[in-house]
């Protein structure tokens, strides 16, 4: 019998476009002492491409664009905000980068890692926004924990 509290519902594979160029952030904020999750569902019922904690508990949001297409069509990102530190793009090195916004950061990746080209705006999360991040982060790994083996984590 599956325990609906372990089974992460909200997780949605990526194309593998973008699980490539996930690949490449995560290892560029791992490099930042940063934790990433992917398809991390924000308490507005958006989902972030990837949320990213920092060692003194600050949040970045990832955006992947992986055409052009898929910039133009998303209206959404905006949306991410509220619920970041910091908000970034990651494109791919052959996506035309002067269609990213200035106020938000760009990194450049593939599947092997990435550079930060440009920092975004940053704005501190209030305290109380932090806290239930920083818990639904932490939730949302350990249930994906727990879906890989439980009689390897459970002493």
């Amino acid at each position: 019998m599956t325990d609906k509290a372990n089974v992460d519902l909200d997780f949605d594979p990526m194309s593998p476009d973008a699980a490539r160029l996930a690949r490449g952030v995560i290892r560029v904020f791992k490099s930042f002492d940063y934790v990433s999750l992917t398809e991390f569902t924000l308490a507005n019922n958006r989902r972030a491409d990837i949320c990213a904690l920092g060692p003194k508990g600050q949040i970045a949001i990832i955006e992947i664009k992986s055409s052009i297409a898929d910039f133009k069509s998303d209206s959404k990102w905006p949306d991410y905000a509220e619920y970041c530190d910091k908000l970034y793009f990651a494109v791919g090195h052959a996506f035309p980068k002067a269609l990213i916004p200035e106020h938000v950061g760009l990194i450049v990746a593939d599947g092997f890692g990435g550079a930060v080209l440009r920092e975004p705006d940053a704005h501190l999360l209030a305290a109380a926004r932090r806290k239930a991040l920083t818990l639904r982060f932490a939730h949302k790994a350990t249930q994906r924990l727990m879906r890989i083996d439980p009689e390897k984590i459970i002493p």
